[in-house]
């Protein structure tokens, strides 16, 4: 597996309707069908926002264009997706943020059970 990239800056469109999307990347519009999902988050602390766009063929998408933006590659396997993801974790932001969630209950381990379900979150596309 190679080491995951620092994310390009983009300038992005989305209009996004239910069971379709037009995303723009500079203001060049993703051909139709090439996109099979996408990620968008933004924590108020970053300057930029993250979007991970999941394309059906990789090899053909030109990407062109203010997010971070992250292609995943579908060649991956589960263990690939999960080391990039985890790689790309700011240990400081995730201690910080689990520190003040809510379900914080006092118990042995609170702080590692509040990491893991951090990252859950974060996978998951929740802030």
């Amino acid at each position: 597996m190679t080491a995951p990239t620092e994310p390009s800056a983009y300038g992005v469109q989305i209009d996004a309707q239910p069971g379709q999307a037009a995303i723009r990347l500079n203001g060049e519009l993703i051909p139709a069908g090439q996109v099979t999902g996408y990620v968008l988050e933004h924590d108020v602390v970053a300057a930029l926002p993250t979007l991970i766009l999941h394309t059906r063929h990789p090899d053909h998408v030109l990407w062109q264009g203010l997010a971070r933006v992250a292609a995943a590659d579908p060649s991956q396997d589960d263990g690939q997706i999960v080391a990039a993801f985890l790689a790309n974790i700011d240990p400081a932001r995730l201690e910080a943020t689990a520190l003040e969630r809510d379900d914080l209950d006092g118990s042995r381990h609170e702080l590692t059970r509040a990491m893991l379900q951090q990252l859950a979150d974060w996978a998951q596309g929740r802030t």
